[in-house]
């Protein structure tokens, strides 16, 4: 069963997955989002990276309670360039020092809940860490409308480079590569509200209804009617 909620680290997500409900029928298949998320599964802390293609979770045991970053959010947080961990799942102490990640690990183990635990300890190293550069939030908000990465540069005062420099080290790839992804998830949100395929192709950016069946086999691993459910 997964659930999730506003948290209240600005803009972040607080989810859980637990096994056993109606929704948990074998593998999990995680789509490329441009976000990033930390994590707790059976004990453990990780940091799940930036991904370019669906993410498969499999053998994995027990629930999951996580806290995902909106896109550019988790460098300022974790101390990493994004593109470090791009397309992995790893180990929190692979990034912090052993020891601090030690207590916090036993702050959220003893927590009432796991996913209450994570937010308190986001919150926490949030406040005393760097802020996340403003500039990044744009040029999410600029892709997102359907702008071209160019005009978006454009309109942030920056070199095609350096937008794209900054945007490996805070969301893990290009912008171009950005884009792909939230094109994705705007097309699959009118999807799965029941918009025609070749509406929801138009009006999210694509050539036409086969672009937009190629893209989600390129990115999610599957067709688009499968990934829906068999719509």
């Amino acid at each position: 069963m997964y659930a999730e909620r506003a948290s209240r680290p600005a803009g972040a997500v607080v989810w859980t997955r637990s096994p056993g409900g109606p929704d948990d029928t074998g593998p999990g298949r995680v789509l490329p989002d441009g976000c990033m998320d930390l994590l707790w599964n059976d004990g453990r802390l990780l940091v799940a990276g930036p991904d370019t293609r669906a993410y498969t979770v499999e053998g994995a045991t027990g629930g999951w309670a996580g806290v995902r970053f909106q896109p550019g959010a988790a460098p300022a947080f974790l101390g990493v360039p994004a593109h470090e961990l791009r397309d992995r799942r790893v180990a929190l102490d692979d990034l912090w020092p052993t020891r601090l990640v030690r207590e916090l690990t036993a702050r959220v183990n003893a927590a009432d809940d796991p996913a209450n635990g994570l937010e308190e300890v986001v919150l926490e190293r949030a406040a005393g860490g760097d802020r996340p550069d403003p500039l990044l939030r744009r040029v999410v908000a600029a892709l997102e409308a359907g702008r071209p990465v160019w005009a978006t540069a454009d309109e942030l005062g920056i070199g095609a480079r350096q937008l794209h420099r900054r945007s490996l080290a805070a969301f893990g790839y290009g912008p171009k590569t950005l884009a792909r992804v939230l094109r994705l998830q705007r097309a699959l949100t009118l999807a799965r509200d029941g918009v025609p395929y070749a509406q929801t192709a138009a009006r999210t950016g694509y050539a036409d209804q086969a672009h937009l069946a190629r893209d989600v086999r390129e990115l999610a691993g599957v067709p688009l009617g499968e990934l829906l459910g068999g719509r």
